[in-house]
Parts: C-alpha cells; sequence; structure tokens
C-alpha cells in the first residue's frame, strides 16, 4: 500500500477511541484553559537567579522539570523544580475532569493526545526556556556513597535558563560528541551539567548496589520527513538520559517518603515482587544461570548485566521476557501506617509518581497532596477518590501501551513498504502453533515468518525477505530468504 494512501494520524485517532480514550478535549475544558492567565506568584520563594537547565526529547514541549545543584562538601545538593501545574489547573475543573479522566498524555508517534490542553502544557505550566514560572522544588542531598536524603519540598518561581536535549547533552557527557551551542558557550552551564552528572552517577551506583534493575532496552522510534514516516530508528539510552532519570527515580522517593512520614493518604507506584518468579528462574536455569528460589532484585539483575555482556543480540528478547514476566507496575492508594508496597525494579520502598503533572493525573494528585500539607490544610482527596483514581491511572496506563504498541507496528508498516523484496538479518523471537515471528536487527521491527517457517525456534538467526505488509493492521510479513 502506498504510504500516502494510509492516514496514520487518523489510525491513531481511532485506536485511542478503540482503547477507551476520548481523543477530542471537551469544549468545557478549551474554554477555561483559554481564560487562564499565569501571574508570578511574588510571595513565593525567588530562585529565578538559579542556573537551571532542563534537559528532554527533541521535540518535548510539554517540560515537567528542571533541575540545578551545588556542591556541600562530600555531598551534592540537588533541586528538582516541577511544574506547578495546580497553581493553574483547580481541582474539579473542567480541565482537571478531562485530565481526571485521561489520566496520561499518549504520545503516538505520528500525533500527541495531551492530557491537558496544550495551552496549558506546553506553553502557561511548561517550564520552557526563559520563562518565570511558579513549580514545587524537591530537594535532597547525595553523599559519596550514593545515598540521599530529604531537606525540603517547598514552593518556588523559577526560569529554566537552557532548555537542552537529550541526543546533544548524552553524547558530550560521553565524550563522544561536541557540546552543544549553548553547553560550549556558558562555563558555568557546563560546570552544572557535569555536577549534576556526577550526582546522578552516585545515585545510580547505590539503586544497583541495591538490587535496580539493568534493562537498558533498545526503542524503535518513527523518523519523520514532511510529516510522514519514512524509516524506524533505534533509540538508545544514553548519559543525558541516565542523568534525568536518577533525579526523577530520587525526587519520586523524596516525595514519597515525606508523604508518607506526615502520615498522610497518598497514591504509590508500585511493582510487585515478580509472582511468576519460577519461570524467570527456569528461565535463566536454561541459559546455565542459578537464580533464588525467592525473588530477588539483586540476584536478577546480575544475571541481567552477565547476558548483556555475553549475548547483546539476544538481550533484547531476554529483557523483553523478563520484563513480561514481571508484569506492569500499577497505582495503589497508600495509607497512613499501613504496609506500603515498593517498586521492585527500582529496588526502592517507598515510591509514587509526582514529576510529570503536565503528562500524568496521578502526578498532578500528589502534587496537591503536598501542597495541602505544606498549606496545613484538609487533604484535598477522600481514600477513596485516591483508590479510584489509581485505578483508573493503572488501567489508562495499560490502554496508553497498547495504543503505542498498536500505532508503532502500523507505523513499521508504512515505512517498511517500499522495501518489499529487501533481504535483513533478523532473530526468531517466537514460535508458537500461531505462527512464527522475528525481529529484524536493522530497522527493529518485528514481523511474522509467512514462508519457509518449518524447523525455527526461537533464538534461530536467519535471513528474511519482506513479502509485504498491511498497514491497517499493523502486519509485516517476511518469508526465509
Amino acid at each position: 500500500m502506498p504510504q500516502d494512501s494510509f492516514d496514520l494520524v487518523a489510525a491513531s485517532r481511532r485506536e485511542m477511541i478503540d482503547q477507551g480514550f476520548a481523543p477530542d478535549i471537551p469544549a468545557d475544558a478549551q474554554r477555561q484553559a483559554e481564560g487562564i492567565r499565569v501571574q508570578p506568584d511574588a510571595s513565593l520563594r525567588d530562585l529565578t537567579g538559579l542556573l537551571w537547565s532542563s534537559i528532554d526529547n527533541d521535540d518535548s514541549r510539554d517540560l515537567d522539570q528542571i533541575e540545578w545543584a551545588e556542591r556541600a562538601g562530600d555531598k551534592i545538593r540537588v533541586l528538582v523544580a516541577i511544574a506547578d501545574v495546580d497553581s493553574a489547573v483547580a481541582k474539579g475543573t473542567p480541565v482537571d475532569r478531562y485530565a481526571a479522566r485521561e489520566t496520561t498524555t499518549v504520545y503516538a508517534g505520528v500525533h500527541t493526545f495531551p492530557m491537558l490542553p496544550e495551552r496549558l502544557s506546553t506553553d502557561l505550566t511548561s517550564l520552557s526556556e526563559g520563562g518565570e514560572r511558579a513549580s514545587v522544588v524537591i530537594e535532597f542531598v547525595v553523599a559519596a556513597d550514593g545515598s540521599f536524603g530529604a531537606t525540603a519540598i517547598y514552593r518556588a518561581r523559577v526560569r529554566n535558563h537552557a532548555q537542552l536535549t537529550y541526543n546533544g547533552v548524552g553524547a558530550w557527557l560521553e565524550g563522544s560528541g561536541a557540546a552543544p551551542a549553548k553547553v560550549a558557550a556558558s562555563p558555568e552551564l557546563q560546570a552544572q551539567l557535569k555536577l549534576q552528572d556526577e550526582a546522578a552517577q552516585r545515585l545510580r551506583e547505590a539503586r544497583h548496589r541495591l538490587g535496580a534493575l539493568t534493562f537498558d532496552r533498545i526503542e524503535a522510534q518513527p523518523v519523520m520527513t514532511d510529516g510522514h514516516v519514512t524509516a524506524i530508528a533505534a533509540r538508545v539510552s544514553n548519559r543525558a538520559a541516565h542523568l534525568i532519570e536518577d533525579f526523577m527515580i530520587a525526587a519520586n522517593e523524596t516525595m514519597a517518603q515525606s508523604l508518607q512520614a506526615a502520615g498522610v493518604s497518598s497514591i504509590r507506584r508500585v511493582v510487585k515482587a515478580p509472582e511468576r518468579w519460577a519461570r524467570i528462574v527456569a528461565l535463566a536455569a536454561r541459559l546455565g544461570a542459578k537464580l533464588p528460589s525467592e525473588p530477588d532484585a539483586g540476584a536478577l539483575d546480575a544475571f541481567l548485566v552477565s547476558r548483556k555482556a555475553a549475548d547483546p543480540v539476544h538481550y533484547e528478547d531476554l529483557s523483553l521476557s523478563v520484563l513480561k514476566l514481571m508484569g506492569p507496575g500499577e497505582y495503589v492508594r497508600s495509607r497512613p501506617g499501613g504496609d506500603a508496597q515498593g517498586h521492585f525494579g527500582l529496588a526502592a520502598h517507598d515510591y509514587t509518581h509526582s514529576t510529570a503533572p503536565n503528562r500524568r493525573f496521578a502526578d498532578l494528585v500528589t502534587q496537591r497532596l503536598v501542597k495541602a500539607l505544606a498549606a496545613h490544610a484538609p487533604a484535598p482527596y477522600t481514600d477513596e477518590e485516591l483508590d479510584g483514581i489509581a485505578s483508573n491511572c493503572t488501567l489508562k496506563e495499560d490502554a496508553a501501551r497498547k495504543v503505542q504498541r498498536n500505532m508503532l507496528k502500523r507505523m513499521a508498516a508504512v515505512a517498511l513498504a517500499p522495501r518489499v523484496g529487501q533481504t535483513f538479518s533478523a532473530v526468531v523471537t517466537g514460535a508458537t502453533p500461531k505462527g512464527v515471528f522475528v525481529r529484524v536487527l536493522d530497522p527493529p521491527v518485528e514481523g511474522r515468518v509467512m514462508r519457509g517457517e518449518e524447523g525455527l525456534d526461537v533464538g534461530d538467526r536467519l535471513h528474511v525477505k519482506l513479502i509485504g505488509t498491511e498497514p491497517e493492521r499493523g502486519f509485516i510479513d517476511f518469508g526465509r530468504a
């Protein structure tokens, strides 16, 4: 099918509806957003003079957080400022009701379906470069051994002085590329980013000593040219992405611990110990490794790291299998004095989502909880409301993954349509009565072997010829070359 004859944007909207979303922001919410005026609150602590910066994707406009750090003896004091979305969106208003229903921004590759009207998420409440914004600052101190402790959570006025990207900063931090122009022009910014990276490395090493899991999976992403998908490329995490990930994990742990210590109900982000641990043990045994009979994050991480070094080609498939056996994360209400569940994959006992209120409703709820606590005001949500919010956020997060997965299949089918007849290197990722499936190494796409599949098994490497694509259904068909 010719690329231009299949409307991917229309397909993404249909997929959203099929998965239970309402992709069109209601008129009353749009009217509310148009009428919102955000004025800097002079009563807030003024931190606009600090050299704040952000690091995000190349095309991100809904910026939720900015960072700053300073050395304090052998420790590093880190400040993470989170967009104060609550100051512009009151609970129970039309915008809030829509956000509560959708719960998440969905990035469908060819189109973004925002949780909040874009006038808010990409402008008034986005921590974009140059603008003064209200924020909630999460402050913690990182020790030399990577342990960290909370010092404060408070509101402040901030200004993003440098909007940077993972691709630009990552190569520079790793020593494989030149500094981005903004970084090259400022020795102060260079020093600031190096210090942040040092703090992040401490945090990461400490987490892995505790058993945090190492996946670093390659993600496929569409390459867009003039609004059309022209290719599928591999997106690999880099040091800049790790920096932000490490800071966000620490900030979310700090927030969860603070709410727990205050004795208030909140929403936690949990990943339980795998119920199918026995299957993970068996998977490791097939590869010559022995895991404990009871769930052990540290032992699992050591196994994953060793397999990545020993067999990088099949590591992608192994890590995907382990992720599926671990099960998805979920949102739950945490009550004062209760037995709080942790995040198995991050080796974190106390964890919430609080760092992306422009994109996730759970984070906006957490922001309201901590602001009410600081103001000595009544909790903005009852326990019953928190239960319902947590359940809906979990449901919609799973639905968003389905939208993204199905749209990636369609985009890959469109991108590969002009390459019918070409041959690719591949590895077998599935062999069931329903068919044999392969993952092509370059570009990183998956499809079904429709000819010559007899005798193939998981892990086999082979060459396949592309024999057809069907964008509407997201099908990519190969024949054994």
